[in-house]
């Protein structure tokens, strides 16, 4: 897990991606882009996304002619697989198909889109049923959207590293990834999003994940991006689960000093390298208490940005990616 080495940050706003399973993302040219392509094709991340000149399946069948498909280690699809104009599978189809070529694949991301693209709520994705079967030597997943996802119960046996970027995860998505065997999974995040679109995700929903026991390998764990973000921490703070992890995100959300209190009182965590509550709605009072209590201890506590503390109405507090 390359890209978890000193627990970095990850963005908290929604981009193309830059880097991918620790390689930088390097754009598949379009027919009229001269620009000249890496000597060692294994040492990127593919981003294949164009506007223009050619289908998609043109494009794709170029990609897979010009650059040697077994030296391929990351994918990342964009548009228009996903966004306004996606196609009817997004890029499953063109990945199973080509499973047998792709023998050093490590590493897909699907959904790379930007809000000038398509709103996150936008992003259509069918059952990863197939795919995953197809690719047993995939080691992470991440995808951005989550319209008509569906994530297969059975598991992954080689999945280390598992993302959804959401503004509204469905909680069959999740209640699928903890019915299925998934033994090496290292990174568990989630983006849980907001009820206005179709993140019905609830606190009860998360037990059998915080409970412990379902994820053996799990170490680094995300539940970010929800409006039940002080529940969630409340709960974190005496979730068995937590004793097995070195790094915690609960960022992006609308906790405040009420969650923050009930991580001062719970469970210890000085055993965690990374806290990450970044882009809340912490008081500025909280900020050196969370410090103070932590990082003596060795414990990196990522606190900035907040957004505005002042907002005390819980009906004027938004989570940081939604529509």
């Amino acid at each position: 897990m390359e890209f978890l080495a000193d627990v970095p940050c990850h963005p908290i706003s929604v981009d193309h991606l830059s880097t991918f399973h620790g390689l930088p993302v390097h754009t598949f040219p379009g027919l009229d882009d001269a620009r000249p392509l890496p000597e060692d094709p294994g040492s990127v991340a593919w981003r294949l996304s164009f506007d223009d000149g050619e289908t998609d399946e043109e494009y794709w069948d170029r990609f897979l002619a010009t650059v040697p498909p077994e030296s391929v280690r990351a994918l990342v699809f964009g548009y228009p697989w996903y966004g306004i104009d996606d196609t009817e599978d997004g890029a499953i189809t063109p990945l199973v198909e080509a499973a047998p070529r792709l023998t050093s694949l490590e590493a897909v991301f699907l959904g790379d889109v930007v809000a000038e693209e398509s709103e996150i709520s936008w992003i259509e994705h069918v059952d990863l049923t197939p795919f995953l079967a197809a690719h047993p030597r995939l080691r992470e997943l991440g995808v951005r959207g989550a319209q008509g996802l569906v994530f297969p119960a059975a598991g992954h046996e080689g999945l280390r590293t598992l993302r959804f970027e959401t503004g509204g995860l469905p909680s069959s998505v999740l209640r699928d990834v903890l019915a299925g065997d998934l033994p090496s999974l290292e990174c568990l995040e989630l983006w849980l999003g907001s009820q206005w679109y179709e993140g019905d995700v609830s606190v009860a929903d998360l037990q059998p994940l915080l409970s412990g026991g379902r994820l053996p390998a799990l170490r680094h764990l995300g539940l970010q991006n929800s409006e039940l973000q002080n529940e969630i921490a409340a709960a974190v703070a005496h979730a068995p689960v937590v004793a097995q992890l070195e790094s915690l995100r609960l960022s992006m959300g609308v906790l405040d000093e009420t969650g923050a209190e009930a991580l001062l009182g719970g469970q210890p965590l000085t055993h965690l390298r990374y806290l990450d509550l970044r882009d809340n709605f912490l008081p500025d009072a909280m900020l050196p208490r969370l410090w103070e209590s932590l990082e003596p201890a060795g414990v990196r506590v990522d606190l900035s940005p907040q957004k505005k503390p002042g907002r005390r109405d819980p009906e004027e507090r938004y989570i940081t990616v939604a529509e």
